[in-house]
């Protein structure tokens, strides 16, 4: 009963345990780390910032309309306000307004004004999806940083097995007379390497996915642990990418190379903007008005006065710019400068593109040939070790010399892994810029 009870315990502190730990694939970190980046968040905040700055300049189109209410007391010589004659009495007056004003004509300003902030809402989006591609290519990233840790550290595991059970099998061989016992010791010396390489390859892992949790904007005592999938390595051909194909693809298909031909399609509007400001502008006033004065002794009653008093006007006025302190050409040559600043970022963006791009192909050929040399020295320390195994066992060769043996196996199985994450890599990095999802098959 006992022992039942035990395992019953165990068995349901497995299910909590199981129910605590969430478990994410590669896609659900992408989605979360695009939902909850404080740079994503920055640039949506961007696209609504710009969309009000749209929205204001189409309500510059509108009429503006504001009330007045006036009133107070005057001592001493005044002007009456309902006849605009001298006193040298004591006032009590008040008044009321309403005015109405709209622009005619500026120089076409509004509606330029009005294209400018289409094209600024367009590249803030186009920031926005720039920033949330670099989010997913870094959680891509540190996810496959994540199981080649695991990896390293499962390959750290099996080789402390395999060399325990040598120990063992040395033991037997000491106690039978047929090995010296000082043969031990490598094995020994061997056994405590593995077992720091163990804790050394553990910490690896929690330091990538503490990396992981700061990109997803988690908590770090989050118990999260990745969807392992099976890791193949695709058959691809790096060397059949060409710097010509992968980066026009990549000039359609990144936002932000968009976002800078938006920039400059807003420039130049920004141009026309302060050329429209030399011109002539042309205004529309209409309002209505009416006023009270304590001295008035005609009208009869409050509400009379205001009734006779009242009065309306309508104006056209137009605004000619003749000088303002070079004002208007100088702000003309600092949009032009700033059109000229705006076209140069847009080919340093286009040449850093063209830069990462024919890096990325670059990179992806050498890890294509790196890992293939890695498979052939994991295959060649293994048969190495198979014949250094039976030697050992025949008493040909010393625990140093198999141990030896067994050490380059193990670099070579490290370095292989080590060679499959960073060319698996490289293949998304270049799928990245040819406009393809992220995904591990």
């Amino acid at each position: 009963m006992k022992k039942i009870l035990t395992l019953l315990f165990l068995l349901s502190c497995s299910v909590i345990m199981l129910q605590a730990q969430e478990v994410w694939s590669l896609e659900k970190c992408v989605n979360h780390a695009r939902q909850n980046s404080l740079n994503v968040k920055q640039a949506q905040y961007g696209i609504l910032d710009s969309e009000l700055a749209n929205k204001q300049a189409r309500m510059n189109r509108l009429p503006n309309l504001s009330a007045s209410i006036r009133g107070g007391y005057q001592f001493g010589r005044t002007i009456d306000p309902t006849t605009n004659e001298f006193k040298n009495e004591s006032i009590g007056f008040n008044g009321f307004g309403v005015d109405a004003g709209v622009t005619l004509f500026a120089g076409n300003t509004i509606n330029n004004s009005i294209k400018q902030s289409k094209f600024d809402v367009e590249a803030a989006k186009l920031d926005a999806a720039a920033a949330s591609n670099d989010i997913a290519l870094q959680v891509a990233s540190s996810y496959l940083s994540i199981l080649l840790a695991e990896e390293q550290l499962e390959n750290a595991e099996v080789r402390i097995q395999l060399s325990e059970a040598q120990l063992a099998q040395t033991d037997k061989l000491i106690q039978a007379g047929s090995l010296p016992s000082n043969d031990r010791l490598d094995f020994v010396a061997q056994i405590a390497r593995e077992q720091q390489a163990i804790i050394e390859a553990d910490n690896l892992v929690n330091i990538n996915y503490l990396t992981l949790k700061q990109l997803l904007e988690l908590d770090p005592n989050i118990d999260l642990r990745i969807v392992r999938p099976e890791v193949l390595v695709p058959e691809a051909n790096p060397n059949a990418f060409t710097l010509t194909d992968v980066y026009n693809t990549a000039l359609s298909s990144q936002p932000q190379i968009a976002a800078g031909e938006m920039r400059i399609k807003s420039a130049e509007l920004g141009e026309r903007l302060a050329y429209g400001q030399g011109f002539p502008t042309l205004s529309a006033f209409a309002g209505l008005s009416s006023n009270y004065s304590s001295l008035a002794r005609d009208f009869l009653s409050y509400s009379e006065q205001i009734e006779q008093n009242f009065g309306q006007y309508a104006q056209l006025s137009l605004n000619i710019p003749i000088y303002s302190n070079h004002r208007n050409r100088v702000g003309l040559d600092r949009a032009r400068l700033n059109s000229l600043n705006v076209e140069v970022q847009n080919k340093q963006a286009k040449n850093l593109l063209k830069t990462n791009v024919q890096r990325s192909i670059a990179d992806a050929r050498a890890a294509k040939e790196s890992f293939a040399a890695a498979q052939r020295s994991e295959e060649a320390a293994n048969a190495a070790y198979l014949n250094a195994q039976r030697r050992f066992e025949l008493g040909a060769i010393n625990s140093l010399e198999f141990t030896t043996a067994s050490n380059n196996l193990n670099q070579a199985k490290v370095s292989l892994i080590q060679a499959k994450y960073q060319y698996l890599f490289n293949l998304k990095v270049v799928d990245f810029y040819m406009g393809k999802t992220i995904k591990i098959d």
